[in-house]
């Protein structure tokens, strides 16, 4: 038995999310249904983390069982030539059969982008958030670095989260402006449902003047969802990698 590891990227937007769910087109369904007509096997394809719907990726990662003699180099074509083109399979390798793409991820970086411009934007409308009130970038690089190190997120997570903890770990937060584009990146040990997005959604009410960023220390240690900003949509986040 095999154990294969893709890399894969996608466009999220007409997805249900990552999930495998009956009657809805999903992510892990798509790819499944690929390798199994390649391979003849049905396949469980395990991945780092489950995103949500709408929720895009440069860089997810996943790994499935096989007992084919398929060339692991050749997987990401041929399951690509089975594939809607808003999923691509990057890279395929074979891996030590005890991988496992979510319980060995050390680190996940998230990218979130806000278009910060006064009309927006036709073209790119489906790949960020629209912004139309200048916000102020430096507060908001002050506010980010609230979140790095270890922390109790419970201000940050969406009501329907399953994990029985809320201790997460930033290691590494950055903001950054690109034509009239601002880039917030996340890496950490792990994400609670909707944290980023919460997360990002607290940095543009300091972005507006709502909050100072010397608050966001208190908003955190609170644990209090009301205190922290609203949950962005989902259409303008990335998962940007993922490390082993």
């Amino acid at each position: 038995m095999r154990n294969i590891k893709l890399t894969i990227e996608y466009d999220g937007k007409d997805f249900d999310g990552w999930q495998k769910q009956p009657n809805k087109l999903n992510i892990q369904g798509e790819i499944e249904r690929a390798i199994e007509e390649l391979t003849g096997e049905k396949v469980e394809l395990i991945a780092s983390g489950r995103t949500d719907a709408g929720v895009h990726a440069l860089g997810q990662v996943a790994n499935f069982k096989t007992s084919s003699n398929f060339p692991t180099e050749k997987f990401p074509i041929a399951i690509n030539s089975k594939l809607k083109k808003l999923i691509r399979i990057k890279e395929a390798e074979e891996v030590d059969e005890r991988f496992h793409s979510r319980y060995n991820c050390k680190k996940k970086t998230y990218r979130y982008i806000i278009n910060n411009s006064k009309q927006g934007t036709a073209i790119y409308r489906s790949l960020e958030y629209f912004m139309p009130v200048k916000l102020d970038v430096e507060a908001m690089k002050k506010a980010i670095k609230y979140f790095e190190g270890e922390h109790d997120f419970k201000a940050f997570k969406a009501s329907g989260t399953s994990s029985k903890s809320s201790v997460r770990k930033i290691y590494k937060t950055k903001i950054t402006e690109e034509n009239e584009r601002i880039i917030i990146e996340l890496t950490g040990n792990g994400f609670l449902y909707n944290m980023v997005r919460i997360i990002v959604g607290t940095l543009v009410d300091v972005g507006m003047g709502k909050i100072k960023p010397e608050e966001i220390e208190d908003i955190i240690n609170s644990g209090d969802r009301k205190r922290a900003g609203k949950t962005l949509p989902a259409h303008a986040l990335y998962l940007v990698q993922v490390k082993y």
